[in-house]
């Protein structure tokens, strides 16, 4: 059976500041330009079945500097719809909510741009993004490739080994980096992590 690459996107602005970021669609730095680019050498031998992208333009860019230039977006696959935390840090919030975890307290309602989602409803935007890529890995016809954000992507994997959405919080994911699902005797694993060249 084929394997389910999954791509972070580059650093943004707001990953290097520890900001959640959502929905706001916001550039790569340079620097994560540099890192999008320093993936392309894992994808020149593959001939991905699919490649599947956010549709938010620091994944798509991922993608295309990466030289995986016939990705389709997929909505599914937006970042955490962090709602009225959009754009703040975790130190800041728990300047007020000392405990908080976006895992298991999720985020307060935002604007109507940012309404928020809970663990649940992330994990149900994967689950759907999955059995459309479980079709095409059955096929056998090469690699699926995801390129989205940090926190959807944990999401991802923890649905993807069986495991509840809050789980992803397991799987620490750096910007730029590829990681591996795959299976062993039919059961779904972790083939690799956090990969950088």
């Amino acid at each position: 059976m084929s394997d389910l690459m999954l791509v972070r996107h580059g650093e943004t602005a707001w990953s290097a500041n520890g900001k959640h970021t959502g929905l706001t669609d916001i550039p790569l730095t340079a620097r994560g330009v540099e890192e999008a680019i320093s993936l392309a050498p894992f994808f020149l031998d593959r001939q991905p079945a699919l490649v599947l992208t956010s549709p938010l333009r620091r994944a798509v860019a991922t993608a295309q500097l990466a030289g995986l230039n016939d990705g389709v977006t997929d909505p599914d696959l937006h970042e955490w719809d962090y709602g009225g935390y959009e754009g703040v840090t975790t130190a800041e919030i728990r300047k007020t909510r000392p405990t908080w975890s976006l895992w298991t307290d999720g985020v307060p309602p935002g604007d109507a741009a940012h309404p928020g989602e809970q663990a649940e409803q992330v994990g149900a935007r994967a689950d759907r993004a999955l059995a459309r890529i479980a079709e095409v890995l059955r096929e056998d016809r090469g690699d699926v490739v995801v390129v989205a954000h940090g926190h959807f992507l944990r999401v991802l994997t923890a649905r993807y080994l069986g495991l509840p959405p809050a789980d992803g919080r397991l799987f620490l994911l750096r910007t730029g980096t590829v990681s591996l699902l795959s299976t062993e005797h039919e059961l779904p694993v972790i083939a690799g992590w956090n990969t950088k060249p």
